[in-house]
């Protein structure tokens, strides 16, 4: 059979494409029959199909119809038969809709069913009988049961024929409904006596081709006179009914008549419907002929029914009248709500008018009762648009966060306009997935943390913490030192920081007196694509220890000289001698000094200032005190544990420099004087000799205690202390020690020379005393200190004309997996030929990057031992 296909395409934009087909075909066409090309007709690529994940969705129409993706076509999935699909119902058609997703399309289709003649007319019953009296008159009418043909237009049941025709002719009625009501029309008396029984064959032919039909046989029997049929007193009867109305509801009754008396008179009512099933849903009354309910009714099975009603006597007299029974709607269906497709997870960057869900509503009541209005919670960034009859949209209508929401429930709810109101509502759960829209923020806007001098390397100063709001991936907070540098040097070399947990390790030990504070920027960087950062300004600020002794300042002390402090005899209690002067590079409390006499040649004598280091005299002083005083004073810090130094103090009680020089020096003058000249001159010869060897070795030895001097300071680290005491007089008016101490010690961090000078004294009471000097006492009126000297010329200074030189060309480690972040990995190890600062060798991490991440985060370097640490668990 040629396959007749009708196509239209009407395309409609309601925010997603939707467009309409449909086709026509014959019903029992075999499995695999090609309906049409879907893909052709919607003007669709088939590989739009695919990758659209094309599928059918149908809710009511069965699965005849399957969609092939490969070939864009539509094809009959199980055989179809019209008269079990759609019954009488004309036009049969099969709806459905094919859902395309990324993005959501839908297109209704609609597949037309023809019908072709596979259905012969059938009789409900093979044999009817009826009893007939003679007396029956000319035109007396039987009714007779109708054929019933499933098929439907010319393959309907076309007309009647009935065999013989001696007694008996046939006419058949049409009805408004388009059913036919056959009866059988006496044209010729019966003879009982002729003829008791007659036998005749009704047969029922459709229009198909070719032709089909089907046959009853008519038995009639020939009974005596009953010349009255009975009559009904109307047609036609129409009656009412609501669905769902209870059974035993009666629905009519009809009434016929019987001119007859007695047994001819009796009437019996019945129904004739066949084939159909008005016997379960309606009942008669024999007798009476009420019309009752025996079955349910429902609206949306069957909107009205034709009860076909038989009167009849005794006799074998009928009349046949029909009921026509219109069933009321109630609102007795909830409108039923279909996902057709729906997301369940959504980026929370989705534009608006974003598909979200698709949806069909249906409700079976009518007029009223079936309009459907639908809508969702408030307060949600959601609407509901339709596209088309029934069909609705959920799209997005405001912008979505992650943050605030992660999670809608959104719960649908549809409502008929019936009386009382019916509702269905489905709740839809839909996921907001992350973008990485949120950068790190730290707890703090700066950080400042405190971390004790001569700390281990590798120590734990503090924590910094970032939060993200975003969730997974975006919301992994990495945490990465900034490259900066802190006096010349890179910060990394001071600090590193846990790529993971944010722990700020001390990657050396720090120096308060170095350096006392600095700072760096950390950054919290996230795992999103592309990563979003912020970064945070950390303070470390560096706290003393009591680690270094005080540092006396005056008097000095030489190693070949005695200095020597005068107080005269008359010195009354109180006299100033001396001041012990003394500084201490700690800082804070572990700077406060304290002076103690630790041992005097004479405790009763002197006394020293415990906060200024002032030397007094704690008593006069008389002629039978010792010349020579000989104090020990001890310095003292505040530090826990405390530090000190002692230094020695040399104090000549005397009234004159000859007194002190007798007893401070042993010395004889010769006064035995060879008159020879020729002694003389030998004598002269091996003076100057002896004095230009005495000067070299003097200058040498200079120039080396000078850099002995220099180490001791350039290691001290002293730091610029430019001291002036205060002018001292006697309080007594005895006039001693009434003149000024100048000095000054001068240190910088970046040079390896340090100055002292000092000034002459307001009045010549300072000595200095060379114990081996067999000379005259000379007297310092202005000396300067050794260490102003100039360089000497037998010192080869270093230039760094050497680089460091690693112990491997190449370093191999290995680290278990899981490890502690901070944990020590290995050791490299450079060496340096030249010497001093030149040869001091510093370790620094070069930038580079590991998997698009810098190197930093996951390892750090400790600059002074070439450490390597593990930044953060590696797995």
């Amino acid at each position: 059979m040629t396959r007749q296909v009708l196509l239209f395409v009407s395309l409609l934009s309601v925010g997603s494409v939707l467009g309409q087909v449909s086709y026509t075909i014959p019903e029992e066409m075999a499995k695999g029959f090609l309906v049409g090309n879907i893909a052709h007709d919607l003007g669709l690529q088939i590989k739009r199909l695919a990758s659209g994940k094309a599928r059918i969705y149908t809710r009511d129409s069965g699965d005849y119809i399957e969609l092939n993706r490969d070939r864009g076509v539509l094809l009959v999935k199980e055989r179809i038969d019209r008269e079990a699909l759609c019954r009488q119902t004309t036009p049969c058609a099969l709806h459905f809709q094919i859902i395309l997703e990324n993005p959501m399309e839908f297109y209704t289709v609609t597949v037309q069913i023809t019908d072709i003649n596979d259905n012969a007319p059938t009789f409900e019953k093979s044999e009817m009988k009826f009893k007939i009296s003679e007396s029956a008159i000319t035109g007396a009418k039987f009714v007779l049961g109708r054929a019933v043909d499933l098929d439907v237009g010319i393959n309907d049941l076309k007309s009647y024929e009935l065999k013989p025709t001696d007694n008996f002719v046939l006419k058949v009625h049409n009805n408004a409904d388009g059913n036919k009501n056959v009866e059988m029309v006496l044209q010729k008396p019966l003879d009982r006596e002729k003829q008791e029984q007659i036998s005749l064959v009704l047969t029922a032919v459709d229009g198909g081709e070719p032709q089909m039909s089907g046959t009853m046989l008519i038995v009639i029997t020939v009974l005596d006179v009953n010349d009255n049929a009975p009559v009904f007193t109307q047609s036609t009867y129409k009656a009412t009914v609501t669905e769902k109305s209870p059974k035993g509801t009666v629905v009519a009754t009809v009434t016929a008549s019987d001119a007859d008396q007695g047994s001819n008179s009796k009437i019996a009512y019945s129904i004739t419907n066949t084939l159909d099933d008005i016997a379960k849903v309606f009942e008669v009354n024999e007798e009476n002929g009420k019309i009752t309910l025996v079955g349910n009714i429902d609206f949306e099975e069957s909107r009205n029914y034709q009860i076909d009603l038989l009167a009849s006597d005794e006799g074998g007299l009928t009349d046949s009248c029909k009921l026509i029974v219109d069933v009321q709607d109630v609102n007795d269906n909830k409108p039923e709500i279909n996902i057709m497709s729906k997301s369940n997870v959504i980026s929370e960057d989705a534009k608006l008018n974003t598909v979200v869900t698709m949806i069909n509503i249906e409700d079976k009541d009518s007029g009223e009762n079936g309009k459907v209005q639908c809508f969702i919670n408030e307060n949600m960034p959601f609407t509901l648009k339709t596209s088309n009859t029934n069909f609705y949209s959920l799209v997005t209508d405001r912008e979505l966060d992650r943050e605030r929401a992660s999670e809608y429930n959104i719960t649908l709810t549809c409502s008929d306009e019936g009386v009382p109101s019916l509702s269905s509502s489905v709740t839809l759960t839909l996921q907001i997935s992350d973008v990485n829209d949120n950068a790190p923020v730290f707890e703090r806007s700066s950080y400042e943390a405190y971390i004790v001098e001569n700390n281990t390397p590798g120590l734990s100063i503090f924590t910094v913490k970032a939060r993200d709001a975003d969730w997974k991936q975006n919301a992994r907070v990495s945490y990465i030192l900034e490259d900066s540098s802190v006096n010349g040097v890179p910060v990394s070399s001071y600090v590193s920081v846990s790529a993971d947990s944010g722990v700020i390790h001390a990657v050396r030990s720090f120096d308060y007196e170095q350096i006392k504070d600095f700072h760096f920027r950390v950054k919290a960087q996230d795992g999103g694509s592309p990563p979003l950062s912020s970064n945070v300004t950390v303070k470390i600020l560096i706290q003393d220890q009591n680690d270094n002794p005080p540092q006396v300042l005056y008097p000095v002390q030489t190693g070949g000289s005695l200095v020597a402090e005068m107080v005269p005899r008359s010195a009354d209690v109180g006299y100033l001698v001396t001041k012990v002067v003394a500084v201490d590079v700690d800082s804070g409390q572990n700077a406060w000094l304290s002076y103690k006499l630790q041992k005097a040649t004479d405790r009763a004598l002197f006394e020293v200032g415990l906060q200024n280091g002032e030397i007094r005299t704690i008593r006069q002083v008389t002629d039978k005190d010792a010349v020579k005083q000989r104090l020990t004073v001890i310095v003292e810090d505040n530090g826990q544990p405390s530090r000190s130094a002692t230094v020695i103090v040399n104090v000549a009680v005397a009234d004159s420099f000859p007194e002190v020089l007798s007893e401070f020096t042993d010395f004889t003058h010769d006064k035995e004087y060879n008159d020879n000249l020729t002694f003389y001159l030998v004598l002269a010869l091996a003076v100057v000799s002896f004095l230009f060897i005495t000067c070299l070795v003097v200058i040498i030895s200079v120039k080396i205690y000078r850099w002995r001097q220099s180490r001791i300071l350039y290691h001290s680290n002293l730091p610029v202390i430019p001291y002036y005491p205060p002018r001292y007089s006697d309080t007594l008016g005895t006039g001693t020690l009434q003149h000024v101490y100048n000095y000054e010690v001068c240190r910088t961090t970046d040079s390896r020379k340090s100055d002292c000078k000092f000034g002459r004294a307001g009045s010549q009471n300072v000595l200095i005393m060379d114990p081996s000097s067999t000379g005259t006492m000379q007297r310092i009126q202005n000396e300067k200190s050794i260490l102003d000297e100039p360089d000497s010329p037998l010192e080869i200074s270093d230039v760094n004309d050497n680089a460091p030189v690693f112990e491997r060309s190449s370093y191999e480690a290995y680290i278990v997996e899981n490890n502690t972040p901070g944990l020590s990995i290995f050791t490299v190890k450079a060496r340096d030929t030249d010497w001093n600062q030149n040869a001091r060798v510093s370790y620094i991490l070069e930038d580079s990057s590991v998997n698009g991440v810098s190197v930093a985060s996951y390892v750090s370097v400790s600059a002074d031992s070439g450490v390597i640490h593990a930044m953060w668990a590696i797995w």
